[in-house]
């Protein structure tokens, strides 16, 4: 059965935007976060296709994400570590242990260790070990392939970001690693300095701008499209939605898509959002499965006939009120996620 709501996947402008952050990221490889699921998008499309492009560092946040992904034999490391539960799982080999706490580092070697990354916290307060513990040999006699730090502010202009290079640079030599990781999407974009030996960018990726220095550079990836299940005529005075927040000034042609805030497609887009390059404004509130749009300038849309969606991601987080995160990972089980360019 063809769902009424689908994904317009661009994979090509995906594949460029990882080639573009690999360029930005200098001498340092280049990974990818593909977790929650490709942050929307399908997580083992996102990984055929980076794959396909050069990438070959991937990180996803939990087991279960990486059992679903076991088939494809990635390069994976699980962010949130291994707890009891995960043991079994993680001593199958199909994915790195991120290790984040004191806790899972004795926990690793007494179950024989393995190759694995750590975690060490320079100031975001998440997750991460202390640089004291670190220093202090908490890690010796493990086998570590990537020591990783996060970075807090990193989408602002902040003296913090430069505060928590300087402390993760100076563990550089303290332990027996074979890589440095600090900057995700918008590390990247603060130049090479953040880099190290291996960038993780996320949100980048998928066509969200993290920073002003990836205008221009990095490609919209996913648009909506959703089917006209009715178009009608609204006369003037009539309400359109929830709430009649809408009211028409003119005769006016509505188109009701198949849309709404279950799909990720959220109330802050009501009068806001828009179809087809602007042509079409979102008039009403937006509720759980409908929207309307005004069609008025397009005679030739008809119900069955299929809209796209404006979500360029800085944009749509302007209008909508939500982060690009948000928007992208918030996007549906029922869209339909085959289509792609």
């Amino acid at each position: 059965m063809t769902a009424p709501l689908r994904l317009r996947i661009d994979t090509a402008a995906l594949a460029d935007n990882w080639r573009t952050l690999d360029r930005m990221s200098g001498a340092a490889a280049c990974g990818a976060a593909i977790k929650a699921d490709g942050y929307g998008l399908g997580a083992s499309l996102v990984a055929r296709h980076l794959t396909a492009a050069g990438c070959r560092d991937f990180f996803v946040a939990t087991w279960a994400e990486a059992e679903r992904l076991a088939a494809m034999r990635l390069p994976l490391s699980v962010l949130h570590g291994v707890r009891v539960e995960d043991m079994a799982v993680a001593r199958t080999g199909i994915a790195r242990p991120v290790l984040n706490t004191n806790a899972q580092v004795a926990r690793w070697k007494e179950a024989g260790g393995g190759a694995c990354d750590v975690m060490v916290d320079t100031g975001m307060n998440r997750l991460g070990v202390s640089p004291d513990a670190v220093r202090g040999g908490l890690l010796d006699g493990l086998t570590i392939e990537t020591l990783m730090s996060h970075l807090a502010c990193a989408d602002e202009d902040s003296v913090m970001n430069a505060r928590q290079r300087d402390l993760f640079g100076s563990l550089q030599g303290v332990t027996d690693v074979r890589r440095m990781s600090l900057a995700n999407s918008a590390g990247i974009a603060l130049g090479v300095d953040y880099a190290f030996d291996l960038t993780r960018p996320g949100l980048a990726l998928y066509g969200g701008i993290p920073r002003r220095e990836c205008a221009g550079v990095i490609r919209q990836v996913v648009t909506p499209e959703a089917q006209i299940l009715q178009r009608r005529t609204v006369q003037a005075g009539d309400t359109v939605g929830y709430n009649a927040i809408w009211t028409a000034q003119r005769e006016t042609e509505v188109a009701i898509v198949n849309l709404g805030y279950a799909d990720g497609y959220f109330r802050g887009f009501s009068d806001r959002g828009s179809a087809d390059d602007g042509a079409l404004p979102v008039i009403g509130r937006v509720s759980m499965d409908l929207v309307a749009l005004d069609v008025t300038a397009a005679r030739e849309l008809a119900e069955g006939d299929w809209v796209a969606i404006d979500f360029a991601l800085p944009d749509a987080a302007a209008r909508s009120g939500m982060s690009q995160y948000e928007l992208l990972t918030s996007l549906g089980r029922r869209y339909a996620r085959g289509r792609t360019v």
